[in-house]
């Protein structure tokens, strides 16, 4: 039971908040801030990303829970991830306005200079292991002690993922859901943390140049 307590309350602490109606985002895209996005990474990403890693480590060191530095075992995980997430938001971006009405867009704007751009990169990164760290390893590394299996622990992952983007709407929270089904298949075959982190961050980054090309 403890184990599923700390797991409850780091992710409504972490990811649940501004998720739901009248908590979500405004409305159409806001201008980015560098500074702004700065301020994110260092007071809420990285201590949220300290405070994961704290939590496994008190436990047992990384080398344990399967992880090790990154090397090129990172580099099939990241090239199977990576066209994963990018087919799964393109085919629902394509079949959506065809069964409903086109979602209202929201969130930032791509950045308009190089800084922006060399900031909103290291804020996709960071973010891409964030929320690896805990949808992945946190939840599928630990598993045994949550008592559940495999399959359990990948649908748990993908079920709390999939809730944090309802504020996107049902065509968002599909997206998500599949998408944290596939990261959690490849985290469950390969153990890779680096390679799913960085493929996560990488196509957030990706979906900011379509935004700035206007695809």
């Amino acid at each position: 039971m403890g184990a599923y307590v700390e797991l409850l309350v780091l992710y409504v602490i972490l990811f649940l908040s501004g998720s739901f109606p009248g908590l979500a985002a405004p409305e159409g895209l806001r201008a980015f801030s560098p500074a702004g996005e700065l301020v994110r990474v260092f007071l809420y990403t990285l201590p949220s990303l300290v405070l994961v890693w704290y939590l496994l480590l008190k436990h047992k060191p990384l080398k344990a829970w399967g992880i090790g530095p990154p090397g090129r075992k990172d580099l099939l995980p990241g090239l199977l991830a990576f066209p994963s997430l990018a087919l799964t938001g393109f085919s629902i971006a394509l079949v959506a306005p065809y069964l409903s009405e086109a979602p209202k867009v929201s969130g930032i704007a791509a950045p308009a200079a190089i800084t922006g751009w060399i900031i909103l990169v290291v804020s996709c990164v960071s973010t891409g292991y964030l929320e690896e760290s805990f949808f992945r390893l946190y939840i599928i590394a630990k598993r045994e002690e949550l008592g559940l299996g495999p399959s359990g622990a990948a649908l748990v992952s993908a079920l709390l993922f999939s809730l944090c983007h309802v504020y996107e709407g049902p065509w968002g929270f599909l997206n998500a859901a599949l998408a944290g089904t596939a990261l959690a298949a490849v985290f469950l075959r390969y153990r890779s943390l680096h390679g799913i982190a960085l493929a996560h961050g990488l196509y957030n980054v990706f979906a900011y140049i379509l935004t700035a090309l206007k695809l």
